[in-house]
């Protein structure tokens, strides 16, 4: 019998496929996709295992080794590449000696748990600003427009840099303790309260696209009440625009939280932070340049993966949008 003979139910089905089923199985076929996610779940799992290092190498990060540093000048680490041997994996800080490997690995939790914390703010936030602009209209998308308009036009970084100590002290005299203890939920809000408008812009576009569609006018023709057309209807059909928005985000983030404590109004001494780590090794940088490069070489391998897998994200979702 041929081919053409044989019947019909010898072929195998034909098996449909949603849209995610479709991107989820795009993402997984991109190389760039599955590289930039091994180095971010490196980072994560090194992040949250750190305790494990400290049981292991027997110190903590907070220590001092004045043993590893050299007699004469106080300051320089003992041995090459500031002092990295079976004890010491990174090394040694100049001038207090204590553990960089511990330091770094520390940092990374620090770093990620806040810039992920305050891209998860920032999302929330634009999210709800977004979907009540678009949908509603009139003056109250007038209002929450405009005020996207102005938080985008501050400038960041300064904004942030003279709001954070005021804050601090605020939060400090209505008897919140000193310290990181205050100053890092300071930080988060910050940084979330000029991310959210980017999310928000994109929502509120979005929103507008979809609230005359055909579903929408059905279900109110039905006597849908406005949360249902909102919670139930438009933003389901969100999840990929938000998606790509959150995962485009959190780099910035974290490049924004290494830079408000490089600058010094981020994480305090003796906590463990990324930015804190360049800053203290700007003045050794010619005597330990290792202790520059670590820190330095890991958030721009961090940012860049995470810019990337946004990249792929968008890609799978959006196929049109990279042609």
């Amino acid at each position: 019998m041929s081919v053409i003979d044989q019947p019909a139910q010898s072929k195998a089905p034909v098996e449909g496929r949603s849209p995610a089923q479709l991107a989820w199985r795009k993402l997984r076929q991109d190389r760039t996709a599955k590289i930039s996610s091994a180095i971010i779940a490196f980072f994560i799992i090194l992040a949250i295992i750190a305790p494990v290092f400290t049981w292991i190498m027997n110190t903590t990060p907070d220590e001092f080794h004045p043993e590893t540093l050299d007699p004469e000048f106080a300051t320089n680490p003992i041995g090459r590449f500031g002092g990295i041997s079976g004890t010491h994996w990174f090394g040694v800080e100049p001038r207090t000696g204590r553990d960089v490997f511990l330091r770094f690995v520390y940092g990374a939790r620090t770093s990620l748990t806040i810039a992920l914390t305050a891209t998860l703010v920032a999302t929330l936030i634009g999210v709800i600003i977004g979907l009540v602009s678009g949908f509603f209209g009139g003056k109250t998308d007038l209002v929450l427009s405009r005020t996207m308009e102005i938080t985008l036009a501050f400038p960041s970084i300064l904004f942030a840099l003279a709001v954070t100590p005021v804050l601090e002290n605020i939060l400090e005299s209505w008897g919140l303790p000193a310290g990181n203890t205050t100053r890092i939920p300071v930080m988060i809000f910050v940084l979330a309260m000029f991310g959210w408008p980017y999310i928000a812009r994109i929502v509120r576009g979005q929103v507008i696209s979809l609230r005359e569609r055909e579903f929408v006018e059905a279900a109110r023709a039905l006597g849908a009440s406005k949360y249902h057309l909102v919670f139930n209807q438009i933003l389901p059909n969100l999840w990929a625009p938000i998606l790509v928005t959150v995962a485009l985000n959190i780099p910035t983030m974290i490049t924004a939280e290494a830079a408000l404590t490089f600058l010094g109004a981020g994480v305090i001494d003796p906590a463990s932070d990324w930015g804190a780590m360049l800053l203290a090794s700007v003045p050794f940088y010619s005597i330990n340049p290792t202790y520059t490069f670590i820190p330095g070489f890991a958030l721009f391998l961090l940012v860049l993966a995470f810019s990337l897998l946004g990249d792929s994200i968008r890609d799978a979702l959006d196929p049109r949008g990279s042609r």
